[in-house]
């Protein structure tokens, strides 16, 4: 309908999408751990399921801000930044203010993203912060002899097989990893300093992977106020504010679309590997007691 002739009818004979005094703030949820690849039977959260998502969330007309709501206890680093990079980019092209929600938790990679926000609401019974890196794996030293399996690895390169799960743990091979952790938790401490600046608290325990409540997350200045997110976008834009959920698109069978990503290859993964990536990623959500 021409916005000359919607102007001259009343408001209540307009379509909802036509009233001026309806106010649309687009939603997207991240939730799950967040890891590279994934699959239609075990999806993942990284910037390949959720870039679509994003653009179109940003990309609604006359929304004031963009909400996001989530509920990860992290994950990798990159895909973390990667999505958080997303956000801001967004924000700043479409000129659109972010509201970040937490629910059950926004720790290490979750809270990593939830810097994204331009402000960040949680529960108070959420859980926030672990601002830190953790590098989770389990060995099998002896499970090869166990089953009378001998192992075969060439390589060219002497450290091409560092940190091997079914080799005895090394010394070096330790504290390379340390020096890897160390980089990526001061990259991650900068993103927290450089978002939150002066709104932080001088906590000695605030940068050493130790997560809290929401309630106790806002006194430390981690987040900036305690809410749920219908309920803070009704009180900022009123009553007529309508929640649009941007979800991601979907395959046949209703199940979200795993990118490039295909069935096969993880029905054909090896049984240990897929077991032992299975334990990490329940591992992450059990330190929050989820």
């Amino acid at each position: 309908m021409p916005g000359f002739l919607a102007s001259l009818l009343p408001q209540s004979l307009l379509p909802k999408r036509l009233r001026r005094d309806r106010v649309t703030i687009p939603v997207v949820r991240l939730h799950g751990t967040i890891m590279a690849g994934g699959s239609a039977f075990r999806p993942m959260l990284n910037l390949a399921a959720v870039a679509s998502s994003l653009e179109r969330a940003f990309a609604v007309k006359g929304a004031p801000a963009v909400a996001i709501s989530i509920n990860s206890p992290g994950g990798s680093p990159v895909q973390s930044r990667l999505i958080y990079q997303r956000i801001r980019d967004l924000a700043e092209e479409k000129k659109k203010r972010v509201l970040v929600f937490v629910e059950d938790v926004a720790a290490s990679g979750g809270y990593m993203i939830a810097l994204a926000g331009d402000e960040i609401i949680a529960d108070p019974t959420s859980i926030v912060g672990s601002i830190g890196v953790v590098s989770g794996g389990f060995g099998f030293p002896e499970l090869l002899k166990k089953i009378g399996v001998e192992r075969r690895v060439y390589t060219s390169g002497e450290n091409k097989v560092i940190l091997d799960p079914f080799q005895p743990e090394k010394e070096g091979d330790i504290d390379y990893l340390h020096g890897l952790q160390r980089d990526i938790h001061e990259t991650f401490i900068a993103m927290v300093k450089a978002r939150r600046g002066a709104l932080l608290k001088d906590e000695p325990t605030l940068f050493s992977g130790l997560f809290w409540t929401g309630t106790r997350g806002r006194e430390l200045g981690l987040v900036d106020g305690l809410g749920d997110m219908r309920g803070e976008l009704r009180r900022r834009y009123g009553d007529k504010a309508e929640l649009k959920l941007i979800s991601s698109q979907r395959g046949l069978f209703g199940r979200r679309q795993p990118g490039a990503e295909t069935v096969l290859p993880a029905l054909a993964s090896g049984a240990v590997a897929g077991l032992a990536e299975l334990a990490e990623e329940k591992a992450l959500w059990g330190r929050y007691g989820l």
